[in-house]
């Protein structure tokens, strides 16, 4: 008997054990790694309403902005900074992935974090005011062709960023030089909006989710959207770049990874939360609310696909003589 109560009593230390090893962080963290207001602070924003309203969470997560390159101040800061914070998930998109490719996060890569889920996809697009002249993707190149210099193309980021490769490949499409470009680089998705609006350029290049708030309006015509095929519901009536013959599919994967000493346990207990998120009515409702698709991939799934999207956006990079 008393060894059957050794036994029980192991047991339930046992299971309180691993009990404990998989519950949820006492503080949770989302970094967005640019400015309020872009495509990284409403990734945060997704997961925070989510896990909240899923009550997977007692207390609200706190949402933190770390700007500069695109991610690289943060990729770095958690390496070398903050490498076993078991609370803190740090949002990335495409965008990321392709400054990685090219070496621009400094001493650190693809291997050096924690990729945990995806929570959605966006698309590029190409937009302009809704007074502009340019009424379809081949108006508007057909100009750009004639006369390169005089149209201004504006986005959320530097040279050799996503929203410079894929000017630059509709660029490559109608044989200019992207070089010739004139290309105005601004901070964050919001920005390069506002100078559109205010006439300062031509062509915003950026993502979808940055236009909703305007597309219902008559501020901004976005002349193409970057998928394979046209959206469903209120987005139907934008046409892809591909059925206005330019060979441009640029899907923009947003989710979240984390530091490289997160132990296992507490790395299971995100990637587990997060594929049950992905199933409930909250996230659904919240990812469309902010313009995003269905995409979804956790743990070893993801690591696997963005190791594989950082090999591809490399070669992209080296055809451009942005990489080596």
């Amino acid at each position: 008997m008393k060894t059957f109560k050794t036994l029980l009593t192991a047991a339930n230390l046992l299971i309180c054990a691993c009990a404990f090893a998989t519950s949820a962080p006492n503080r949770t963290e989302c970094i967005a790694p640019a400015k309020p207001g872009g495509g990284f602070d409403l990734t945060c924003k997704l997961v925070q309403i989510s896990l909240l309203e899923t009550k997977t969470i007692e207390s609200p997560m706190r949402v933190t902005f770390m700007p500069g390159g695109v991610g690289a101040v943060a990729y770095n800061a958690i390496i070398a900074q903050r490498p076993a914070e078991s609370g803190t998930i740090v949002a990335f998109s495409g965008g990321s992935l392709l400054n990685l490719a090219q070496g621009k996060f400094g001493r650190y890569n693809v291997n050096d974090v924690r990729w945990l889920a995806s929570v959605g996809t966006d698309y590029g697009m190409i937009a302009v005011r809704h007074d502009s002249p340019y009424k379809t993707l081949t108006d508007l190149m057909d100009a750009f062709k004639k006369a390169p210099s005089s149209i201004v193309f504006g986005a959320g980021a530097s040279i050799g960023s996503q929203d410079w490769m894929k000017t630059a490949l509709l660029a490559k499409e109608v044989g200019i030089d992207p070089r010739k470009m004139r290309y105005v680089a601004f901070e964050g998705g919001g920005e390069p909006i506002t100078a559109l609006l205010g006439n300062h350029i031509q062509v915003v290049s950026g993502d979808l989710s940055e236009t909703l708030p305007y597309l219902n309006g008559d501020k901004i015509r976005v002349l193409a959207v970057y998928a394979d095929k046209r959206l469903g519901g209120d987005l139907a009536n934008i046409p892809t770049a591909k059925e206005q013959g330019y060979n441009l599919v640029w899907p923009v994967i947003r989710g979240f990874y984390m530091g490289p000493k997160v132990s296992d346990e507490q790395y299971e207990w995100w990637v587990d939360t997060f594929k049950k998120l992905q199933q409930t009515d909250e996230f659904k409702k919240q990812r469309e609310l902010r313009g995003l698709f269905e995409f979804n991939m956790t743990g070893k799934e993801l690591d696997d696909y963005v190791k594989k999207q950082v090999i591809q956006y490399h070669e992209m990079a080296k055809s451009f003589g942005l990489a080596k």
